[in-house]
């Protein structure tokens, strides 16, 4: 089990209202900043890092755990709503198994984040 990641970004700034937007469907919010330094978490815990830098390259994909279907729905018209680009709409992934649902957007610097449920609704 990951405790924490964390992102080198291009813009802290325009990353952190990006992340702020999106994920909040998914109970995200700023929890810790230092520094040129982001940790967004739910809860309480920083478990996702944004951090200064050069982009990553390759770009990653980074999957956040949402509670349920509606929620996938939310972080993608958010993620779209903050300026990131449909990488995948929200819905059924059965090549991945039959209650996969989720959902891909593309951040600011080109990594594919998703929301993801498996539970079946």
């Amino acid at each position: 089990m990951l405790d924490h990641i964390g992102l080198a970004v291009s813009d802290v700034a325009a990353s952190k209202a990006f992340y702020l937007e999106a994920l909040a469907p998914l109970g995200y919010e700023v929890i810790m900043e230092f520094g040129e330094a982001v940790g967004l978490g739910a809860a309480g815990k920083p478990d996702f890092w944004l951090q200064q830098g050069a982009r990553t390259a390759p770009r990653l994909h980074i999957a956040f755990a949402a509670g349920d279907r509606a929620a996938v729905d939310a972080f993608h018209a958010a993620a779209l709503r903050a300026g990131g680009v449909d990488n995948g709409p929200p819905g059924l992934r059965e090549q991945y198994h039959p209650t996969y649902s989720g959902a891909f957007v593309l951040d600011p610097d080109g990594h594919n984040i998703e929301a993801v449920c498996h539970k079946a609704e």
